[in-house]
């Protein structure tokens, strides 16, 4: 689904283990989203700072989790975003060697094709498969969830209600919290109180080009108050919720299908 009444070269395609982000990066301070981001330069290099090291390259892979800054020297930069639990241990590391790599040059004129391919079709109708294989060249990995935690991991992601907790997932589970605590960490690789304030943090990005108040949407994505808002959105992004909002006036917004039901679902 597209948002209406948008023509831009900025563009953010979402989908549920995905996001195809082609817009500005904002100034470069220090981030620690909870995905893989590829960065590739649209124009120019790339400036990369991590643990005070700076790089300049046309393609960066960080890790999940992995403290860094980013700047370009083009106004659009574009950033693939991958999410870890989609996928087994190993894969995105075993990705990053790769497109950081002989090949790094190869990659990124792929994610630039991708880019323009995008600029003339939307791909609602895009799999986690379709899109590797448009930005990559091939399809990864796919990570087998139990199926308890993917019913938690569903909950999480619909952000409506009350505030989803550790208690109720896993009442839901028919398992103790310790137990359900340690099976979420066991098979996605992350922590439930990291995953759950890393996709409520996500979920901002489905609102990004709508002129919001900013503190009924914290309430609405299950932040607590508006202070709380702020500071997880700077650690994740590296920005203020407003800056974001402001730099993403003349964003279009695509949405899979997938991504699409899931929202209906939320609301």
């Amino acid at each position: 689904m597209e948002d209406k009444g948008r023509e831009s070269d900025h563009l953010m395609l979402i989908t549920p283990e995905r996001v195809f982000y082609a817009g500005l990066l904002g100034r470069p301070r220090k981030r620690t989203p909870g995905c893989c981001h590829v960065y590739v330069a649209v124009k120019g290099s790339l400036h990369m700072t991590i643990d005070d090291v700076l790089a300049t390259a046309e393609l960066f892979v960080t890790l999940p989790n992995q403290r860094h800054s980013i700047a370009s020297d083009y106004r659009t930069a574009i950033s693939v975003t991958l999410e870890p639990e989609s996928m087994p241990d190993g894969v995105i590391e075993a990705l990053a060697e790769r497109l950081t790599g002989p090949d790094r040059a190869i990659y990124a004129r792929k994610i630039l094709a991708a880019y323009a391919l995008l600029r003339q079709r939307r791909y609602n109708d895009i799999t986690t498969a379709e899109f590797d294989e448009m930005c990559f060249g091939e399809a990864l990995p796919r990570r087998a969830l139990d199926p308890r935690v993917m019913r938690a991991v569903a909950r999480i992601g619909r952000f409506s209600g009350e505030p989803v907790t550790a208690d109720t997932c896993a009442a839901e589970a028919g398992l103790s919290a310790s137990r359900f605590l340690h099976l979420f960490k066991e098979e996605t690789g992350i922590s439930f109180r990291s995953f759950r304030a890393w996709k409520r943090a996500r979920h901002l990005l489905h609102f990004a080009n709508q002129d919001l108040n900013l503190a009924h949407l914290a309430q609405d994505i299950g932040y607590p108050d508006s202070t709380h808002f702020s500071h997880s959105i700077r650690r994740f992004y590296g920005l203020k919720p407003r800056a974001i909002f402001v730099g993403s006036r003349d964003l279009a917004i695509y949405r899979s299908t997938e991504t699409v039901r899931e929202l209906a679902e939320a609301s």
